[in-house]
């Protein structure tokens, strides 16, 4: 059995909601590496904004945001579970193992410009998060059902069809987003 990071375990306390052991640690590994990759530190996960698309004023952090989306996507699930059983099943290691990478990517695409605030970097403007976070997934030995996630979690993934757990993650995502977004253009 392996360790997980303890940096990433503190950013990750879901992680423990997650009952397969080797997605548990293939999901946290994920995290270690797009750590090692990446000019940002869990700290300051917990101190940009979860997008650049809203504005300067946004004082929502990323870390806030992702685990917001993981706990709305887990209550989502376990309801979609509750109400339609076995004709809509919602795998919950799948769909909390997605929710948590759903951005990993960004570890990559973002990086901090001379004032420690969060800008695309050179490598974010020729592959966004959804890409990355695959690649990263991918090497991590997590699931194609999980990299589906990621990759379709975005608009991208307005070009492919989704997974149910899919469709949880973006809604998830996208439900937490565009009110910060339609505000920040007012």
């Amino acid at each position: 059995m392996a360790t997980i990071n303890s940096e990433v375990l503190k950013l990750w306390p879901e992680l423990d909601w997650i009952e397969n052991q080797q997605l548990r640690e293939n999901t946290a590994k994920v995290w270690e590496s797009a750590l090692e990759k990446s000019v940002l530190t869990p700290a300051d996960l917990n101190r940009i904004p979860f997008t650049l698309l809203c504005g300067p004023d946004l004082k929502v952090s990323f870390m806030a945001h992702k685990r917001s989306v993981v706990h709305i996507a887990l209550e989502s699930g376990k309801k979609m579970n509750e109400f339609y059983g076995d004709e809509l099943p919602v795998d919950m290691d799948v769909l909390i193992a997605g929710a948590i990478l759903a951005d990993v990517g960004k570890l990559l695409e973002y990086v901090l410009d001379e004032n420690g605030k969060a800008v695309q970097g050179s490598y974010g403007k020729y592959l966004r998060h959804p890409f990355s976070g695959v690649s990263l997934a991918e090497s991590c030995g997590v699931p194609p059902e999980v990299c589906h996630i990621i990759a379709a979690h975005a608009g991208e993934g307005n070009m492919v069809k989704r997974s149910t757990e899919a469709f949880i993650v973006h809604h998830a995502d996208f439900m937490t987003f565009l009110p910060f977004k339609q505000k920040s253009q007012a």
